[in-house]
């Protein structure tokens, strides 16, 4: 996270038990709240594979008990989807429901499980066949440059009036340091790129973190023909293929579009909760045990 660490101020966490780590925070502070961490697309309490649940309880309570006494009123807490863990892990939602937490948002996040995977349907196969006829090229290339200057930018400020989260040289830095976790794909006509994509790779996930195709997408077919390669190519050992999310306003509203172009890849959907936690919970938070 070093490479963006002049616009949080750090308040990362590490939980150590009998002398051991056991858990980290990646976390910011801001004002009197920490967050779970706001330079992260998913933060959350990370458990070593050999947690056991009421001990990362008591790790869990001793977080807030240390917070408080930081003078940290609350803490928002982003919970990793279930489908990125290596391990069922879902514990934190427990101790949310204890905590008497405060949901802040819930959005929807669609996803293929390559283990019942979905073939695509008709209009998205349509589209493939029309980007072969074509002759549009797909290249692992690593052109950051091309992507970001040619196509992502522009649409971007075109669109939404917004830039990348990540400037073209962070993501560079980022893919020279990671470069078995970040790759870059594009598409092509001739010599020139249409579209592509950045995907991001974890243990068990395939992730196009930022995807993006000149105007003439609908006509080329360049989108489906670049879903479908990475859908494909990456899924060795991996469990899921990860979309983007496609609710917006914290979780109010859902994209009907974006919805309907990922179904027809296959995908369906899966929840991200958002909570606040008021750190003075500690003092009466007890689990009973029977």
């Amino acid at each position: 996270m070093d490479y963006h660490n002049d616009r949080f101020e750090d308040f990362s966490l590490m939980i150590y038990r009998g002398g051991k780590l056991y858990a980290v925070l990646p976390a910011n502070k801001k004002e009197n709240r920490i967050i779970s961490h706001q330079g992260l697309t998913y933060g959350s309490f990370i458990l070593q594979e050999s947690a056991k649940l009421l001990d990362s309880f008591e790790a869990y309570k001793e977080v807030l008990k240390f917070l408080a006494a930081e003078e940290i009123e609350s803490i928002e807490i982003k919970i990793i989807p279930s489908f990125y863990n290596n391990l069922p892990s879902e514990e934190l939602e427990y101790f949310m429901f204890k905590s008497e937490a405060k949901l802040l948002k819930r959005d929807v996040i669609m996803a293929i499980d390559y283990r019942n995977q979905l073939r695509f349907q008709k209009n998205r196969r349509e589209g493939i066949n029309k980007a072969k006829r074509n002759n549009l090229k797909i290249k692992i290339d690593g052109d950051f440059d091309a992507f970001w200057n040619k196509i992502l930018i522009p649409n971007l400020l075109q669109k939404h009036q917004a830039t990348p989260v990540h400037s073209l040289d962070e993501i560079k830095l980022l893919a020279a340091r990671f470069p078995s976790n970040i790759v870059q794909v594009n598409v092509y006509k001739e010599e020139e790129i249409v579209a592509g994509t950045t995907v991001f790779l974890t243990k068990n996930v395939v992730h196009p973190q930022y995807v993006s195709a000149n105007l003439e997408k609908n006509t080329l077919g360049s989108l489906d023909l670049l879903y479908d390669f990475i859908i494909r190519h990456f899924k060795e050992d991996k469990h899921y293929f990860s979309f983007n999310t496609s609710s917006e306003e914290g979780g109010k509203s859902l994209n009907k579009g974006l919805i309907f172009w990922k179904e027809g890849c296959g995908a369906r959907p899966f929840v991200i909760n958002n909570y606040l936690v008021k750190t003075e919970t500690y003092k009466t938070l007890e689990i009973t045990t029977v």
